[in-house]
């Protein structure tokens, strides 16, 4: 499966040109946002870990076998890039227990910046946001076509699609999830299910959001949209008087869409229709993901951008920082610019 049929139409226009990604981790930074004031006492030890090129899952085992406890004690919020140079918190449960020495977990792709008790464990979905630096190099594209579009972005939002690494290398966790599907199966493997669940319903969720954008609605309410705040997961039935609220030009309030499960599109009007629509021309993945009890849910369409800023450290470099809220792809943003290429497959000469 190829990017366009695994996500959909850019909302701003064609690629103004192409640039490398994650040439080295450096160039792919993100600190979790996490609005948690910790105790300083507590059966629970908070670390901010700092990684590089190590996934969360790996970080999570390492701690578990420095601290001589089972993995199942290590809680984190969310998971983190492995190509890249992260930031995140991890909880360690050790009740009745001192600190650990840690200090064979650490080496250069595994640094603790900070440690603090706390009374809870750190919950998945605690972390409000992410914060990104990302630096796209071997830049071949016309600074001034670029700056406007950054700011025409930072104006409007882009469409929140899933990112293409949800679905893994050419989509093929929507292939097995499809197969999966056919059979009326689950995978026996915890991990291996969330996965492949995950990837089929944010599959589904980014075909609405493609067709909305192709129509020039994924940044607009309409009657029978459900409507959600930027950072909150409860949701509520437009009206054409909803449809007026100014905390939509705000980039403040969203149109919903999907995230699918057992019943209908708890949607009304031509959005309900729409949700409707796509997910019968994917009846068995449907049908599985309301077999596997899934709960239907909603995630924005149009991403806010926080505190985009950028510049240009070398004529085909652009950096860019901002904060997404959580569970939301940087990806989505840079998508919107340029064409990301393997290192080495950029055109030249560079242009600005």
């Amino acid at each position: 499966m190829n990017e366009f049929e695994l996500l959909g139409p850019r909302a701003y226009g064609e690629a103004l040109g192409q640039a490398v990604l994650k040439a080295i981790a450096e160039d792919f930074q993100v600190d979790e946002v996490l609005d948690i004031p910790l105790a300083g006492e507590g059966e629970h030890l908070w670390l901010w870990v700092e990684k590089r090129e190590l996934n969360t899952e790996e970080a999570a085992r390492r701690l578990a076998r420095a601290a001589g406890v089972p993995v199942r004690t290590i809680s984190y919020a969310g998971l983190k890039d492995r190509q890249a140079l992260t930031r995140q918190w991890f909880s360690l449960h050790l009740p009745g227990k001192a600190d650990p020495d840690l200090s064979a977990a650490e080496n250069p792709s595994l640094r603790i910046l900070k440690s603090m008790r706390h009374k809870r464990k750190l919950q998945r979905g605690a972390h409000s946001a992410n914060g990104f630096t990302l630096r796209l190099t071997r830049l071949v594209a016309d600074h001034e076509a670029l700056d406007a579009r950054l700011k025409a972005m930072a104006a409007g939002g882009v469409p929140n699609y899933f990112g293409s690494q949800r679905f893994g290398h050419d989509g093929g966790n929507v292939v097995d999830a499809r197969a999966f599907a056919s059979r009326r199966e689950l995978p026996e493997q915890r991990n291996v299910r969330s996965r492949l669940l995950s990837a089929g319903r944010s599959y589904l969720f980014n075909r609405v959001l493609a067709e909305r954008v192709a129509k020039g609605k994924w940044n607009r309410a309409e009657v029978g949209d459900l409507l959600a705040f930027t950072d909150k997961r409860s949701f509520f039935m437009a009206g054409e008087e909803e449809c007026r609220d100014p905390r939509l030009e705000i980039l403040d309030l969203h149109p919903t869409g999907a995230l699918w499960g057992s019943g209908p599109s708890p949607a009304g009007g031509a959005t309900g229709a729409l949700e409707q629509a796509l997910a019968d021309a994917e009846p068995a993945l449907r049908d599985w993901l309301a077999d596997a009890g899934m709960a239907h849910e909603r995630r924005i369409l149009r991403l806010p951008i926080g505190g985009l800023t950028w510049h240009y450290p070398e004529p085909d470099v652009l950096q860019l920082e901002f904060v997404l809220p959580a569970g939301c792809f940087a990806t989505a943003v840079v998508r919107e610019l340029v064409d990301l290429v393997p290192a080495g497959q950029t055109d030249n000469p560079c242009v600005f």
